[in-house]
Parts: C-alpha cells; structure tokens; sequence
C-alpha cells in the first residue's frame, strides 16, 4: 500500500516539475528574419495589388508567462506596380510598430502567440510605393504566429500572419490623389533567440 502511495506522489511529483518546465520563459526574446506583404490598395482603380518583400526584426520583453510587450520593426522592397513601368522600378516601405503579445506556453516546444502592434508605415520618395511620393501615415497589424523551441536559447517561427492596416495617400489616373485605407496581408518566419 505504502509503496503504490510513494508511486503516485512520485508520478504526481513529475507531472508537476514538467508542468512547470513547460512554462519557463526567457525575459527578452528577439526575432529576425523574412517577411512579405501582399499589398491590396484601396481606393485607386488603377493601382493593382503588388508583392513587397524584406525583413523584420522585433523585441519582446516579456512580463510573466503569457503577456510581452513588443517593438517591431519591417522594412521591404516592392514589386514592379505596373505591367507598362520599367523593370528596374522599386520602391521602399518600413513599418514601425509597437503593442502587447499574448502567448501559449503550454503545448511543449509549439508557442502560439496572438498580437496587436499599432504605430506608423513610411514610403519613399516619389515614385513612392502607392505612386504618391513620400509618405508616413498611420498602420497597424493584429494577427500571431507559432513559435517551435530549438533549444533554451533558439526557436524558428514556423509562421507568422498578419493582417496589415495602412492609410497611404494613393495617386489615380483618372483624378486626384486621394487618401486610402489598405488591408493588406503580411507573412514572416524566422528565428528567435532568448536571453
């Protein structure tokens, strides 16, 4: 009898001590890797959806097992925007956005993670990524990820997708230049470090 009591305690011991392994966490974590945008423009008939690729950086710092605060970073390259421009026409855009991250430790080496950044999104200099010159205006994403734990230092971020506000002014052809909202998608991976 004693002997099957000292085996539950000592199996009640060990799911224990793994519950409480599997909620460890690092108080920074820092993201860098690749990252693209399909762009979707909003009110100009004749700019049509284009790619955009480049990279992100972002780092949390993390309060306690669920809750980061984030400041991310993205900058990327477009596309040719239009079929009758020159093949060497590209353009910049950066987004720099902060806000919280929520996140699941409790699934092994897989951590989900949900979040809403908000801050600004700046293109370059004319012919500028919506062909309106530079701008920076308003943007925001809310979307989350998946991380996969390598070691106590690294994981790969398997995926992470986003949905990506912003309010550039966009030019049309057939009128004025006229202020947009843009719902566009933004996907990344990468690696994380922990520290």
């Amino acid at each position: 009898m004693k002997a099957k009591v000292v085996v539950c305690l000592l199996g009640f011991a060990s799911l224990f001590a793994a519950e409480v392994r599997g909620q460890e966490y690092s108080k920074f974590d820092l993201f860098a890797g690749y990252s693209y945008v399909r762009a979707n423009p909003g009110v100009s008939p004749t700019l049509p959806s284009f790619n955009m690729n480049g990279g992100e950086a972002s780092l949390a710092y993390n309060s306690n097992s669920w809750l980061s605060g984030v400041v991310d970073f993205a900058g990327y390259s477009t596309s040719r925007l239009l079929d009758t421009e020159p093949a060497s026409f590209k353009s910049d855009m950066f987004t720099y956005l902060f806000g919280p991250r929520l996140s699941y430790r409790r699934l092994g080496r897989f951590t989900p993670f949900a979040q809403t950044l908000f801050g600004i999104a700046h293109t370059g200099p004319f012919p500028g990524a919506y062909v309106d010159g530079k701008q920076t205006y308003f943007a925001m994403t809310l979307g989350g990820g998946v991380d996969y734990r390598l070691s106590r230092r690294f994981s790969v971020r398997v995926l992470q997708a986003d949905y990506l506000l912003t309010h550039f002014k966009e030019f049309d052809s057939l009128g004025p230049t006229l202020k947009g909202t843009q719902n566009n998608v933004r996907l990344s991976t990468g690696l994380a470090f922990h520290f």
